[in-house]
């Protein structure tokens, strides 16, 4: 059984990613281990609804299941080597070190937004086309953006932490 099909999901990189929580909810419940009575096979189905809620709750790495589902999922692990992406990955990278408020932030958040978009449409027209080296490079390319997103929110939340805590403050 696929991870779509667990999720009772249709096997595509666009899904509902209210539906896929929902399911998981539920799944999760279903298979708690302390509502068991064969707690090891309970804790194998849930480790196995962890993962593959992980895998589709992200649009890089159900790209790359989706990869796999078509035994095309080799070397994703590669370097990029599209210069122009390398040094536009560059720029945002040092646009992030550079970013001292919020608003920088924003504007970041939706600079990678519009790049994971566009590489989105990209993973589709390979995928359909089945030109899966491409595909590859397009999901390495959406990993990145990813993690970039990832040290976004975490640089977010730092600020606002920095925000909050002021040396006047009582304690």
């Amino acid at each position: 059984m696929s991870h779509f099909e667990l999720f009772n999901l249709p096997e595509a990189l666009d899904i509902d990613l209210a539906t896929l929580k929902a399911n998981f909810l539920k799944l999760q419940q279903q298979y708690h281990p302390d509502k068991a009575e064969d707690k090891d096979q309970a804790l194998i189905k849930s480790s196995e609804i962890n993962q593959a809620y992980k895998a589709l709750s992200h649009v890089d790495s159900r790209a790359a299941y989706l990869l796999a589902l078509k035994k095309q999922d080799h070397h994703l692990d590669q370097s990029i080597n599209d210069f122009e992406f390398l040094q536009s990955a560059l720029e945002i990278r040092e646009q992030l070190d550079e970013a001292s408020s919020t608003d920088q932030l924003n504007s970041l958040k939706n600079e990678v937004n519009q790049w994971i978009d566009g590489l989105v449409r990209e993973f589709k027209i390979d995928y359909l086309a089945e030109d899966w080296a491409e595909a590859r490079d397009t999901v390495r390319k959406l990993r990145f953006f990813q993690k970039v997103m990832n040290d976004i929110e975490k640089t977010e939340d730092r600020l606002l932490d920095d925000e909050d805590f002021d040396l006047d403050d009582d304690f």
